[in-house]
This record gives C-alpha cells, structure tokens and sequence, in this order.
C-alpha cells in the first residue's frame, strides 16, 4: 500500500518544522493520535518513538532519515509488515510551506493490513496534515 497527501500551510518551513518533530504533541493537532512515546531524546536520526493511536496497536517507529528543517522518515516493523512513514517541507517562494505526507507497507502481510487497516490508515495520515496545518497556521498568525 501507498498512500501520499499533501497539505499548503500559511506559516514558514521553520514553524512547521518544530510542529513536525515535537513528536510527542501531535495528539495536540489530531484526533488520529492518542498518545506519543518518545523513547530516545533528543529526536533525530536512530530515535524511536511508540505511537498510540486509536482502533490500531501501539507501534514504534524508528527514524531512519533525518535532514533538519526538511524531512524526517520513519519506519515501523510488525509480523509480515513494514511500514515506512515520510515527512517532508517544501518551501514555497512566498515563504510558506508545503507539506508532503507518504506511507509505504511492505511485507507478505501488507496487502491484508491494507484490507483490514487501509482506509483507517489514509483518513488518519490525511488527519494529521490538516492538524499541523492548523496548528501552524495558529502559530503564524500575521
């Protein structure tokens, strides 16, 4: 399974980029987040986190890129599936942002994930770009 979407968010890069990687407040922007674990500090390259989230396992994620201000992706192993989350902030010429949002499954198991989870997993990625796009748009308020 693939899933990418992505969100234009009046606030700049650096806004969201301290949103994005201050895991632990996401349920802040989201319903799709319960509760979030970070389990090594600072957040970076090799940090793990667990994810609580409603109607799915709790799940930890492992950051297994990370570039600054830009990007950060994750990964996440369970019996048969993989699943890869990516994070990425493009700035716009106006000094605003947009973010791109992309969530990979692999395995002999991810084509069930995808049937059983699949629709579950899309609304809640689409959730969180729509969190982090209001909560950074709060925060820039002109």
């Amino acid at each position: 399974m693939h899933f990418e979407t992505s969100v234009d968010i009046d606030a700049p890069p650096e806004t969201v980029w301290n949103l994005l990687k201050d895991v632990e407040r996401w349920p802040d922007m989201t319903a799709s987040m319960e509760r979030v674990e970070l389990l090594d500090e600072p957040f970076g390259l090799g940090s793990r986190a667990r994810v609580h989230q409603p109607k799915l396992p709790a799940t930890v994620w492992t950051v297994t890129a990370f570039d600054e201000n830009r990007t950060f992706t994750w990964e996440s192993r369970s019996t048969g599936v993989t699943t890869t989350g990516a994070h990425e902030i493009v700035p716009t010429a106006d000094g605003r942002s947009t973010v791109r949002l992309t969530l990979d499954q692999k395995g002999p198991l991810a084509p069930l994930f995808a049937l059983l989870a699949g629709r579950l997993t899309r609304r809640y990625v689409t959730m969180e770009a729509e969190g982090l796009k209001v909560k950074a748009e709060q925060q820039h308020t002109p």
